[in-house]
């Protein structure tokens, strides 16, 4: 702590020595609390600019359609700031209620949800996934063949322990995304037909159970579908439909007003980010998306806004609290943020691995654990909590800075690029030259 911040307390501890206890008590946390504040580094106005400088050179280059960017501290902001357009096809701009489509940064949300039941002792993470949906208790698992992978020689065996509940919240459940891993798994994800027709919650997850795991659960980190299926599960013990649950208990009581995962009126609709054409990846992502508004997908379904994520991302800094309202116990927030696949884990780590160097994976989120294995390690603090997506948006927690950021885009084409130049930018920022 600074000097400033013990001179604050002992100027605290003379003025209130003679007030009653109460009072002493109440003004005594208020003035702790703003000495901490004080403590901590503001960012720079002038190297905030950079960031401006970074997003007007994006979208005037033509390589990003818009983008809103939040740094808030103390629960306030210190830079908000809009770029661009929400569609550049009809030049609408972009501001601050723009809706974007989260895509994976629904993940967060959903784990909280099934933390919530956690709390309430209706769902454990050592329970058997089967205990929800009783088909994975058939699953088996695929080896990787030879021969180029072919189909035809794919052999399988038996679990070495049932799939749990923690293994579908920390993604070592060998449940993949079609996408992601060997070219014999990717085909048959492929050959699954997962996406055919109309499917809700129920009928994908059904769909998913049919096909081989990727590997033994508890083994390696995989990202894929477990949240989605998290999202049935969560459906199951409630009787709700996922959306059900988290507006009643996560959107209304936090005023997460445009948080949802379908849009009900024009105005909403107009109000949506668009990628460029030119982004065909995220343009067949979001096509295929809106095409089955049936389907509530917890690993990437929602969309929001800035305002909505911003609160959101507050409470998590709170540590489960928000407004005077606890959304999850301290000990859930906790086991959440706690890093569940590290030393001693027995998980394994691979390509892709994409939480990234330094970063641990608890419960829906990641957190860094350590400075990483880069020279010079990439940039942020011990403790940071973050998650970002496929369709560029990205958010930070950092308890030592008591910052959220946030960066919603939409553009499969240059996340991977402009992330890490945005992320430098703000750390930079509270950084003494």
């Amino acid at each position: 702590m600074s000097r400033r911040y013990h001179r604050a307390i002992d100027v605290a501890a003379r003025t209130l020595r003679a007030m009653p206890r109460l009072a002493l008590a109440c003004l005594a946390s208020v003035t702790i609390g703003a000495a901490r504040a004080a403590d901590i580094p503001a960012p720079s106005p002038e190297k905030l600019e950079r960031i401006t400088a970074l997003f007007n050179d994006e979208v005037n280059s033509g390589r990003l359609p818009g983008a809103v960017i939040l740094i808030q501290q103390h629960g306030k902001p210190v830079y908000l700031k809009t770029f661009g357009y929400r569609d550049v096809t009809t030049k609408a701009p972009m501001t601050t209620d723009t809706i974007f489509a989260l895509h994976s940064m629904t993940k967060p949300i959903t784990s909280v949800a099934a933390m919530m039941l956690i709390d309430e002792g209706k769902l454990s993470p050592q329970d058997p996934l089967s205990k929800y949906i009783p088909a994975f208790a058939d699953v088996t698992v695929g080896i990787e063949p030879p021969n180029d992978n072919a189909l035809s020689d794919l052999k399988l065996e038996m679990p070495i322990r049932p799939i749990t509940i923690q293994d579908i919240m920390r993604h070592t459940s060998g449940i993949t995304y079609e996408y992601i891993g060997a070219d014999w798994i990717q085909r048959l994800y492929h050959s699954g037909h997962l996406f055919d027709g109309t499917f809700d919650n129920k009928e994908f997850v059904a769909r998913l159970a049919k096909l081989p795991l990727s590997r033994q659960p508890g083994t390696l980190w995989r990202y894929g579908h477990s949240t989605d299926v998290l999202g049935r599960v969560i459906e199951v013990i409630t009787g709700k439909t996922l959306y059900e649950f988290e507006k009643e208990r996560i959107f209304d009581p936090m005023k997460l007003k445009d948080t949802k995962f379908v849009l009900d009126s024009a105005d909403e609709r107009a109000r949506m980010a668009e990628p460029l054409p030119s982004d065909k990846i995220l343009v067949a992502a979001e096509r295929d998306r809106r095409a089955h508004p049936e389907w509530q997908s917890g690993g990437g379904g929602l969309v929001s806004t800035v305002t909505d994520y911003a609160r959101f991302a507050q409470m998590l800094l709170n540590g489960g609290e928000l407004d005077g309202i606890r959304y999850i116990s301290p000990a859930a927030f906790k086991d959440m943020t706690t890093d569940h696949i590290g030393p001693g884990s027995g998980v394994g780590r691979d390509y892709w691995y994409f939480p990234g160097d330094g970063f641990g994976y608890g419960y829906g989120i990641a957190m860094r654990t350590d400075p990483g294995n880069a020279k010079p390690p990439p940039p942020g603090l011990i403790g940071e909590l973050k998650w970002d997506s496929g369709s560029g948006t990205y958010f930070g927690v950092d308890p030592t800075l008591d910052m959220v950021y946030i960066m919603l885009e939409q553009t499969q084409n240059e996340r991977q690029r402009i992330l890490p130049v945005f992320k430098k930018l703000v750390y930079d920022a509270f950084t003494p030259d």
